[in-house]
């Protein structure tokens, strides 16, 4: 059905759930955020996936994640990713309790996830989950203007500055 639709779906739990439209604030979050975990994938085995690639993050859970990033071998299915390794969510007042709860609750419990970014539309802020050499989930905050958020895949800084260029 959903090769097929005009509108995207998730699909959660059993159940089908259409998605908004993104704001052209949130569209350009996500392309900066894509744009720079590109450059810094370049020559590596690392794959950046945008807005369009579903991850399964359970059985019954099918997202589309804002930014998705995969390091391992590649799959068989070419519109699913199974083994994200770094998955960003921008969110917007619709989607943060979703993104805070639910999302993170699911990603969480996928084996190959080692970080997860919250960003934020209508400030400098990105939470940053992440998963420590002994498997626990950490979270910290990068806030305002110099800061940055270090990502381990592809290993690199991203700079607050460029997540929110332009806006």
């Amino acid at each position: 059905m959903e090769e097929t639709a005009t509108v995207r779906h998730e699909y959660v739990g059993g159940m089908v759930h259409a998605m908004v439209g993104a704001t052209k604030r949130h569209n350009r979050i996500v392309g900066n955020v894509y744009a720079h975990l590109l450059t810094a994938s370049r020559g590596g085995p690392c794959r950046v996936y945008v807005e369009t690639v579903k991850l399964r993050a359970a059985e019954d859970t099918i997202y589309y994640p804002d930014v998705m990033v995969a390091c391992g071998p590649e799959g068989d299915d070419p519109l699913v990713e199974h083994e994200p390794c770094l998955v960003v969510e921008v969110a917007s007042s619709s989607t943060e309790s979703i993104d805070r709860r639910e999302k993170m609750l699911a990603y969480r419990k996928i084996p190959t996830l080692r970080a997860y970014l919250i960003v934020a539309q209508d400030e400098r802020r990105v939470e940053r989950h992440w998963r420590g050499e002994s498997g626990e989930w950490r979270q910290g905050e990068a806030v305002g203007e110099g800061g940055f958020v270090p990502v381990p895949c592809p290993e690199t800084k991203l700079p607050l500055a460029e997540i929110y260029e332009g806006l």
